[in-house]
């Protein structure tokens, strides 16, 4: 008991850290003076597009970015940035129709930026779906040249040179993924079982197998037992209830190239359901065991760590047929998985 307490009190500490080391990229969007209206779908689209590929964004006004300034000037951008803390700045460049953007990415280890400009024709079919998936490319791009000026500068110096900004490391990491898919992945853990009706908690330690057949479908193998036995207790007697189960589905991933990826989980399986009875004032004690056809529903998310590690939480709900009910003598003192509620945490890596 202690020990699998140990391990979920680790699991948790590991997710904490790994929720904090995922701070999502932040970029501003500065929106121009006067926008017309293919500008302002130009805008609403592109942090659609920016918050899908898992960038932190917000949306200010080109006067309010300048402090009374023009709001399009280098100068101007770079202290929005400073201002702001920002990781990039995508700056719509122009008057009543602009023709350019540009893309800034800060990267605050140097202090230097990378500039880009993208031509915009507001005439031009499917504009700003164009401007917006450019736009994006870029900041990736970007955020790859930053990090390769940051190993240049260790090569050169020969000593540990400081690290490019989370932002950075992140995007990079994301690349790297993109040329090589997960596609088969482990999880360990352990899962906390309640029953509604009776049951105390349950500690069980849980293996999951994953097989990731499309970026946004995983198919999953799941097993968890041979954890704690909580005691049911009536005025007959007492009884102890050990649960394993095996479970095969699939999960739906959402933001799949986003570092924090929520997702919606169904399977299928059986339960084990074992109970030791012994009735009042008795030292003999009786056992029996039963099968049952389990069907399992959850939600959670997944925060991926560097090196292809990552950290998921899950909540599920669990009915199974037939239900188990532990009798003591001629009373139903509990039911078990009728159902059951869940929570589960596990730390896991693709291969």
């Amino acid at each position: 008991m202690w020990a699998l307490t140990a391990s979920i009190a680790l699991l948790g500490a590991t997710a904490a850290r790994a929720a904090s080391a995922a701070r999502a990229a932040s970029v501003i969007i500065v929106r121009p003076a006067n926008s017309p209206p293919v500008m302002v779908e130009t805008l609403v689209r592109l942090r659609g597009e920016l918050i899908s590929a898992g960038f932190a964004t917000e949306i200010v006004d080109a006067a309010a970015a300048a402090r009374g300034g023009a709001g399009d000037s280098r100068a101007d951008l770079e202290q929005l940035a400073a201002r702001r803390g920002a990781d990039a700045v995508v700056a719509i460049v122009g008057d009543l129709s602009p023709d350019s953007v540009e893309v800034w990415v800060i990267d605050k280890v140097t202090g230097k930026s990378v500039v880009r400009r993208l031509p915009f024709e507001p005439a031009a079919p499917g504009a700003s779906k164009t401007l917006a998936l450019r736009a994006i490319e870029l900041l990736r791009s970007s955020f790859l040249e930053i990090d390769l000026a940051a190993r240049d500068r260790q090569s050169a110096t020969g000593a540990a040179a400081p690290a490019p900004p989370p932002a950075v490391v992140h995007f990079v990491e994301a690349d790297r993924l993109a040329r090589r898919p997960e596609r088969f992945g482990i999880e360990v853990g352990a899962v906390a079982v309640m029953s509604v009706d009776g049951v105390g908690p349950a500690l069980l330690p849980l293996a999951r197998f994953d097989w990731a057949l499309r970026p946004w479908f995983v198919a999953q193998a799941t097993l968890a037992g041979l954890g704690t036995r909580p005691t049911v207790e009536g005025p007959a007697g007492t009884a102890q209830v050990g649960q394993a189960y095996g479970l095969l589905g699939g999960s739906v991933r959402f933001r799949t190239r986003a570092r924090f990826r929520p997702f919606a989980a169904l399977s299928a399986g059986a339960l084990r359901t074992s109970v030791e009875g012994r009735a009042a004032g008795q030292n003999q004690s009786e056992t029996a065991a039963q099968w049952s056809f389990l069907a399992d529903a959850g939600a959670g998310a997944e925060v991926r760590v560097p090196d292809r590690f990552t950290v998921s939480l899950t909540v599920d709900a669990q009915l199974a047929e037939p239900y188990v009910g532990v009798r003591l003598v001629d009373t139903v003192a509990a039911t078990l998985a009728r159902p059951n509620l869940l929570v589960t945490l596990t730390v896991g890596a693709w291969l």
